[in-house]
């Protein structure tokens, strides 16, 4: 039996999409499940938009989401001799013809399906000519001669067996009349040699993989099987595009989301095991299964999204959520100081308590990283004189202690809240502001005991408190 060999083939013209991850995510998967292999094609054929900075971030953003592709990258604009090698192959063998059609021709074509208001497609005036008919000094375009009879049914591991009628299928340019191939002669040939035996991609590629099911009919080549993803879609329904805010993995990775949640996150969507909601590396590849997916379109919930982010932020050990968010200061925001790392990595246990992603943890910590806070306008004006009063007997009672513990400043809290008649909030909230420059925040306990008793010196000695 052959081995199962799948690949990811985007073109280097801008950000990856999410669509494009999850169908990336799906086709290592499957090829984990089955012990194949998986490999990465870039399809850098329009020179004028692709750039290597869009390559190395698809490079970088697969990694980051733990998808591996095997071997070295498959450059696609390394094998266009290739691709015209085999145009010239069913021109000869008669699967194909020269078109001599000009631009403006093609779009009178055009314009004329658009007025009687129906598809439009090529109407084959060169299909049958005599080469002794074509005008000179015009370079042809080559189109493949499609079939014209009866229709066509694509079994389809996804979908079912889709059905198509072959006169819609219009006589398709396989080489330009600059000499240039054109996309589905390319795909064509270069799954062929990279011996692909499952091509996995969403569903507007449909009608494409009928086009190039007769490439490789008419060129005596073994089919692979096919299986179309449903597209995602936004949680109003309308089809997720570049434009819209959270398409691409760079929206998810600079608020923080972990690259196991949205590995995960994207999994799910679309694909279902039982009632299996949260899944392990190990477990994703050992239940992956092209049967899961279903057939209608999918709506990206950032919610959800947020949800299972949540879930891994609290349960994943926390010596590597502390690796995550100094990997994610690194690149989103600054650097933290070693000596603030320190303290943060001991403050985890409770800064992650109100996080959902590890924007949130840098906000909540963000009384640790600074060296200077800065008080909130509206906050500092709750610090009046009875609040500057109990800042003023805790700072007193504070500088006593050798080492702060949370019992000895349980001790002190209550202390003060009798002897001020108030509550805890009336302690608490003028020492958070103290502390912190904002009444939000983590516990008051937390605050000062991650913080040490020299900070908290340093920071209730702050003229503004006086």
């Amino acid at each position: 039996m052959t081995k199962v060999a799948t690949r990811f083939a985007p073109s280097p013209t801008g950000p990856l999409h999410i669509g494009g991850i999850r169908t990336a995510l799906f086709n290592w998967l499957y090829s984990k499940n089955q012990n194949g292999k998986f490999f990465l094609r870039v399809e850098d054929t329009d020179k004028e938009r692709s750039k290597d900075e869009y390559k190395n971030q698809i490079v970088q953003d697969l990694k980051w989401l733990g998808i591996n592709y095997d071997g070295e990258e498959y450059i696609q604009s390394k094998k266009i001799d290739d691709h015209i090698k085999v145009a010239n192959e069913l021109l000869k063998n008669g699967y194909a013809y020269k078109c001599y059609c000009s631009n403006d021709e093609i779009e009178d074509q055009k314009k004329r399906a658009k007025q009687k208001k129906i598809p439009y497609i090529y109407n084959r005036e060169w299909r049958d000519r005599k080469e002794s008919d074509a005008p000179k000094n015009v370079k042809p375009a080559i189109r493949f001669k499609s079939k014209i009879d009866g229709s066509s049914i694509l079994k389809d591991l996804v979908q079912g067996d889709v059905e198509i009628e072959n006169n819609t299928i219009e006589d398709f340019i396989i080489l330009r009349n600059d000499g240039t191939p054109t996309y589905n002669l390319s795909a064509s040939v270069d799954d062929h040699q990279m011996n692909m035996t499952h091509i996995i991609r969403g569903d507007d590629h449909k009608i494409n993989t009928f086009k190039q099911i007769q490439i490789y009919h008419a060129m005596k080549w073994d089919l692979p099987f096919f299986a179309h993803i449903p597209l995602i879609h936004t949680i109003e329904g309308k089809k997720l595009s570049k434009r819209d805010k959270a398409s691409t993995l760079n929206d998810y990775s600079k608020i923080g989301i972990m690259p196991d949640a949205l590995r995960n996150y994207l999994l799910r969507l679309g694909w279902s095991y039982k009632d299996k909601e949260i899944f392990s590396l190990e477990e994703s590849i050992k239940y992956f299964n092209l049967e899961g997916i279903g057939k209608s379109p999918s709506k990206l919930d950032i919610r959800r999204i947020l949800s299972i982010n949540e879930h891994y932020i609290k349960n994943i050990e926390e010596n590597e959520l502390f690796d995550h968010f100094i990997e994610y200061c690194k690149l989103f925001k600054s650097e933290i100081k070693s000596n603030k790392k320190e303290k943060i990595e001991k403050s985890l246990s409770f800064l992650k308590n109100k996080a959902k992603t590890l924007q949130d943890i840098f906000n909540n910590g963000q009384y640790i990283i600074v060296d200077e806070i800065e008080f909130n306008r509206d906050d500092i004006k709750l610090i009046d004189d009875k609040a500057k009063k109990v800042i003023s007997d805790f700072k007193s009672q504070f500088i006593k202690i050798d080492q702060p513990s949370r019992e000895v400043l349980e001790s002190i809290v209550n202390e003060l809240i009798e002897s001020h008649n108030t509550n805890f909030k009336g302690v608490g909230q003028p020492l958070r502001i103290a502390l912190t420059g904002s009444k939000f925040g983590p516990g008051i306990y937390d605050i000062i005991l991650s913080l040490g008793k020299e900070e908290v010196d340093k920071r209730l000695a702050n003229k503004i408190l006086a």
